[in-house]
Parts: structure tokens; C-alpha cells; sequence
């Protein structure tokens, strides 16, 4: 089928660019934080995100006062991210060394980790250490939280922690936090949870100076990679028949086959793994040193392909040949399963093939990661998820529509962070003289200046997307049509934004809802479009009222634009088929968008009629109630229908929309029923 969402980039080659310290953009940006207490670093897979941790612990060592740093990694094989490095050569003030005893990412036991931890704690002549999550945990048990003071304590892969009270990790963090004055530093690719538990506590959030580096920002800063691809396969009966449809061999591909314990499963791992090596072609060899399979496809290529799925002697064997993998003709297709995903480098791999539902957000966006790094003949990645196509005669219908709908939440979440983002700046937190960057929007405050728990909402708008495109009863209405912009905007963002942030008030709920409806319309459509980029003949809309004055055009070199000349510090957004310049969005303009259109169009033709009726007929059920709100909203509307067609809408209609009016009628009427009797009895 046709991708849900194709994302193409300019090849800036900022994001890999280094400056005079050797630091990435991304790392950069990290450092000029480094003097917070708690900082919290958001940023995609392949921006570097272990060397910024480098230069960050350094300068903590050498011009904070620290004593200590521990680096602690999800798990051992992601510790090797932190080797010694040479930082110097690129502009550093010292480089990166872990003295060998304190590299605890190594096979062993957790009992002499423990004390090999503990032991740093107190040896004088020992200032960094690398563990994995769980042997910090185990060590946090024979310490106490002042044992950590002066010490910079960084956990890599963050989303691994919760503020569940089960997750011991996140109640590490806490202990840290309260009983001692260490600094954290608190790294991750994904910040959004496949559950409803939060990362951290909206109140343990505060404390963090938050530093964010955009996926966009990353992928359209590269040099080699120009587009993305997020797409989705449905299949019938097994999923090896269907294989074939999806996997081309000419793309270095890692093909994740589905957990033993999941309905995609045939329940035996390894024939799987043998069935795609046929689907691959002809199985020529398996080097019984490397463990690596040689395989002839149909095209006459050789080709090595990596097993991480049979978890006998040989697969340390093939780890280990995979760590050393240094050009593209070492490797070209890697079969694995529950592996290769979160912290696993292979630069060359340009195809993620994904069987199955995976019911972590994370996990698939760690999956993503894989092929998203910049890499000499890469030019597009391609994520593609294989999943079953849901079958009215299948006793399981409803479980595969809601698998296919979450899935399908992913490519709509990654839809919002891959375009040229909105950003929003209050006018009371903008200092005389200062320039505004193009494409921020306004909140005009000057009246009632907003709170800092807004500034720290808005920061964290990707979570809060995360939250709404996670709820049924958004996404199920969303792909088969039946989504209702007003609806979102006036009842489901709220109710969002209102759990996560309970202590704001009405008004901030308000500035905070807005803002993220606006963000979701304008990033559906695109994002932000440079007036240089616009296409030819572009459609230029100007709201009724609005005096459309252009900006002057600024540069170094202070000169004004040529008579028609586009300026490109002017910014657009797509409605419809027509343009409007940022500066003059509006509400009634952002209300034409519907965030989820493009995926319906695009899924209604990927599916048959019939399955697509089957969709529709299956969400009814995964419909929220209708809520007061709701009511009030489609009350003129459900006036509207009965003038227009002269009768009520109808429960049993075919039209899903029509039933929806019907269901906000009945509870108008079982209301006015219970004012009645109410009445009735008080009488």
C-alpha cells in the first residue's frame, strides 16, 4: 500500500555539522545547558545523544565541583556507545576515558558489579562509570542517597523509568532527587510511553530544564538522507505468505518477526526465520565462525544475512561480527527478534520491515531509529509495518481493528514531529528589540501574562499529542472519516491537557489547548513552508480584516528584496489547497483543518470497501459516550439535519456520522427526561 506519511528534507547538513569544539548541533544546544541541575535532554536516535552526555559529565568534573559521573544504559551492549573518546582532536578541553574497572558493561555477574560499584563511590582516583539500569538498582540498594552528592547521575534511554510506583528505577530518581544534591542528566530517543503511566510526575517535571532537539531537526539536517517513508502492509492468513509483497532484497533491511507470544506468531521462532531465508532465495552457506548466512536472491546478488533470532552458542558470534560491521558490503539483511532495535547502530540499514502490532509507541519509534541514520548512498528510509487485515468473519475482528488502529497512531504521532514545527512564544515573555524567529506564533498575553506551567506545557506538546493520538475514541473516528475537528478541539484536547496539567486553571487549560489543536492542524498539513519554497502559481489566502504587509526582509547584509522577490523569513501554512502566512492564523482558519484526513484518504484506498466497512462498523463500539460537551456542540447541528432531510438522524443509518447525531439526540432527550422527573419530585 501507498505510505501514510512520506516526509521529504532539504540536506542543510546542520545536524551533522560539528563547530569549533567538535559538538554537533544537537550537542551544542545540550551544552549550553550544562549548568542546570536536572536537565533533561529529548532528541531522535543517531543526534549523538552519548557524546553530549560526554562533554556535559567533562565539564561538570573539571568547572562544576563534581566528583563523580555514573552512566547507566538499558543494556550492556549500548555501554560500548561510551568507550573511551579522543575529544580533544575536535576542539575539547579533555577527553572521554572510563578506566576499565569501572566499565561494567561487560559479561559477569551482578554481584561483583555491585561492589566494583560501590568501590567507585569511594575511590578518590576514580571519576566515571558505565552500568547498565539494572546494576545501578541493584548497587542503589547497599548506598544511600547522600552516597551520590557531588555526582552527576545520567540515565540513558529515560522512557525506560515511569513514575509508577512499581518501576524502582523511577523511584531511584526520586530517592537521588530528595536525599542528596547530585545532578541528573536524563537522556532518551523517544519520550512517549506506549502506556498510561507518565515519565515523571508533573511536579518532578518542573525541576527539569528541559532541552529539546526536533526529529526534524535531525532528519532534515543531515547531507545524504532525503525522505522518510512510514507505511503500512495488510495482510490475510500468514504473514510469511504475504512476505514476499514487502521484502525487497535490494535494501539493507532488518525484518523484526513477531514475539512467539503474539497472534502474528506461528509459535516456532525458527521456522520463521528458515521460511524468510527461503522468501530471501538460496541458501549458499552459514559460516560456522561468524555465524553469518550467505544467501543467492532471485536477482543473482549474494547476499549475508545476520540470524539474531535462534539464541544458541553462535549468536555472540554474529553480535559480535555485527559490532565490527565498518562498510556497507558487510552485511544485508539482519532477521531478528526482541534485538536490533533500541541503541543498535547499523548506519547502512535502509528498510525496517515490523510484523505485527507493537503495543509500545517507544518501541516502534526506536524501531524507526534504525533506519533513520544518515549514511553516503542512502537517500530514503522506509519504515513498514506488516500487519492482519481485519476479517467481519474473524471471532478476533475487534482486537485486529484496534491493533491496526494503534499502529496506525504511530505514523499520524510521527506525522506531528517530523514536519517543520510551530513554535509558540508569549508576548510577555518577548524582550524589547528582541527578533522573534519566523514561524512562531504569538499567544498575546499582555493583559493576563501566561504561567510558567504553560511555558512548560508548551515545551512538552509532543507528550501531550502523544496522550490525545493515543485514545480510541480519537484515532477510531479519525481513519474511517467520521472525525469531528470541532469535537477534538472543544472536548477531547481539553480533557487531555486537564489530566496531565490538574492544577492549571481554566485559562491556562484554554491557552494550552489552543495551542496544541494549532500545532496538530498546521503539522498535518505539512508543517511551516518557506515563502522561497512555495510552489509555482501558489494560492496566497489573506483573512478578511488583515492588512497583509510583508515583513521586512532581514540578512547580513541588511538589504531589502528585489522588486517580487519571495522572502524567505516569511513562513506558511497549507489550508486546503491554498496558502496563508503564519502571522495570520486564525481559529476559524485552523477549524478547515482536519489533522486526520490525509490518512483516511490513504487508508481508503489501501483496503477494500468491504474491509473498510468492517473498520467503520467495529470502532462504533470503541466510541466514547457522548459527554455533555459533545452534546451541546452537535445540538446545532442535529437541528440542522432535521431541516435538511425532515426527519431526526437515525440510529441504525449507514452514514456513521448521522448515527452520531442520533446518539447525541438520545442523551439530549434522557437528560430532558431527568431535569422532568426531577422536577416532578421536587414539585
Amino acid at each position: 500500500m501507498a505510505d501514510l506519511l512520506t516526509v521529504q528534507y532539504k540536506q542543510t547538513g546542520r545536524s551533522s555539522n560539528l563547530n569549533a569544539m567538535g559538538m554537533r548541533e544537537m550537542q551544542a544546544r545540550a551544552y549550553e545547558a550544562r549548568d542546570a541541575q536536572y536537565l533533561l535532554l529529548k532528541a531522535p536516535p543517531a543526534s549523538g545523544k552519548s557524546r553530549a552526555l560526554m562533554f556535559l559529565g567533562l565539564d561538570k568534573l573539571h568547572n562544576q565541583g563534581l566528583k563523580k559521573v555514573i552512566v547507566a544504559v538499558p543494556e550492556m551492549s549500548i555501554g560500548a556507545s561510551f568507550k573511551d573518546t579522543h575529544l580533544t582532536s575536535s576542539g575539547f578541553f579533555t577527553d572521554w576515558a572510563v578506566q576499565p574497572s569501572y566499565n561494567l558493561c561487560v559479561p559477569g555477574g551482578e554481584t561483583q558489579k555491585v561492589k566494583a560499584f560501590v568501590r567507585f563511590m569511594s575511590d578518590p582516583d576514580a571519576n566515571v562509570l558505565v552500568c547498565t539500569h539494572a546494576t545501578l538498582r541493584f548497587a542503589y540498594q547497599e548506598l544511600k542517597p547522600a552516597d551520590f552528592n557531588d555526582a552527576l547521575l545520567a540515565i540513558d534511554e529515560f522512557h525506560h523509568t515511569s513514575a509508577d510506583g512499581e518501576n524502582r528505577l523511577g523511584g531511584l530518581i526520586d530517592g537521588v532527587m530528595a536525599g542528596s544534591n547530585a545532578h541528573i542528566v536524563a537522556m532518551t530517543g523517544s519520550y512517549f510511553r506506549g502506556d498510561a503511566v507518565p515519565i515523571l510526575l508533573p511536579e518532578d517535571e518542573e525541576k527539569f530544564t528541559q532541552v529539546t532537539y526536533s526529529y526534524y531537526e535531525q532528519l532534515n539536517g543531515y547531507q545524504h538522507l532525503k525522505s522518510l517513508g512510514i507505511g503500512y502492509h495488510f495482510y490475510t492468513g500468514r504473514y510469511l505468505d504475504a512476505l514476499h509483497e514487502v521484502l525487497d532484497t535490494s535494501k539493507k533491511t532488518i525484518v523484526h518477526i513477531p514475539n512467539v507470544n503474539s497472534v502474528e506468531s506461528t509459535k516456532d521462532k525458527l521456522s520463521e526465520v528458515d521460511y524468510i531465508l527461503d522468501a530471501i532465495g538460496d541458501v549458499i552457506e552459514k559460516d560456522m565462525k561468524t555465524g553469518i548466512i550467505t544467501v543467492k536472491d532471485d536477482t543473482g546478488r549474494i547476499l549475508k544475512v545476520a540470524d539474531l533470532v535462534d539464541d544458541g552458542p553462535l549468536r555472540v558470534e554474529v553480535q559480535n561480527y555485527l559490532r565490527n560491521v565498518s562498510k556497507a558490503d558487510d552485511m544485508d539483511i539482519i532477521i531478528a527478534l526482541g534485538m536490533a532495535k533500541e541503541g543498535f547502530d547499523w548506519p547502512w540499514c535502509e528498510h525496517v520491515l515490523t510484523i505485527g502490532y507493537r503495543s509500545s509507541l517507544t518501541e516502534i519509534i526506536q524501531i524507526i531509529g534504525r533506519a533513520t541514520r544518515d549514511c553516503e548512498g542512502k537517500s530514503h528510509a522506509q519504515f513498514t509495518n506488516l500487519i492482519a487485515q481485519p476479517d467481519a468473519e474473524d471471532d478476533d475482528v475487534k482486537v485486529s481493528v484496534n491493533n491496526m488502529l494503534k499502529a496506525i497512531t504511530v505514523s499520524l504521532l510521527m506525522e506531528q514531529v517530523l514536519a517543520p514545527a510551530v513554535i509558540f512564544k508569549p508576548r510577555s515573555r518577548i524582550l524589547p528589540g528582541e527578533e522573534v524567529k519566523p514561524g512562531t506564533v504569538v499567544i498575546e498575553d499582555t493583559t493576563a501574562p501566561v504561567s510558567d506551567k504553560v511555558i512548560k506545557a508548551l515545551e512538552n506538546m509532543d507528550n501531550i499529542k502523544a496522550a490525545i493520538l493515543q485514545k480510541p475514541e480519537v484515532v477510531a473516528p479519525a481513519v474511517t472519516g467520521d472525525a469531528d475537528p470541532e469535537v477534538m478541539e472543544a472536548v477531547e484536547i481539553p480533557k487531555v491537557v486537564e489530566k496531565l496539567y490538574p492544577d492549571m486553571d481554566a485559562q491556562e487549560l484554554q491557552t494550552v489547548s489552543e495551542a496544541v489543536h494549532a500545532s496538530m492542524a498546521v503539522q498535518s498539513t505539512g508543517g511551516l513552508f518557506d515563502e522561497s519554497e512555495l510552489p509555482e502559481g501558489a494560492e496566497i489566502i489573506v483573512p478578511s480584516g488583515v492588512e497583509d504587509e510583508a515583513p521586512a526582509y532581514k540578512s547580513d547584509t541588511k538589504a531589502a528584496p528585489e522588486p517580487g522577490q519571495k522572502s524567505p523569513n516569511r513562513k506558511f501554512v497549507l489550508i486546503g489547497n491554498k496558502f496563508v502566512n503564519i502571522e495570520y492564523l486564525n481559529v476559524d482558519l485552523i477549524r478547515q483543518i482536519n489533522p486526520f484526513q490525509g490518512a483516511y484518504e490513504i487508508l481508503s484506498k489501501a483496503v477494500t470497501p468491504s474491509v473498510l466497512k468492517t473498520i467503520q462498523d467495529t470502532v462504533v463500539g470503541m466510541r466514547s459516550q457522548i459527554s455533555e460537551e459533545e452534546a451541546v456542540i452537535l445540538w446545532p447541528r442535529i437541528n440542522e439535519f432535521r431541516k435538511d432531510k425532515g426527519r431526526e438522524p437515525s440510529v441504525t443509518a449507514s452514514d456513521p456520522y448521522e448515527r452520531r447525531l442520533a446518539d447525541a439526540l438520545a442523551y439530549i432527550k434522557r437528560k430532558a427526561q431527568e431535569r422532568k422527573a426531577a422536577r416532578a419530585q421536587t414539585a
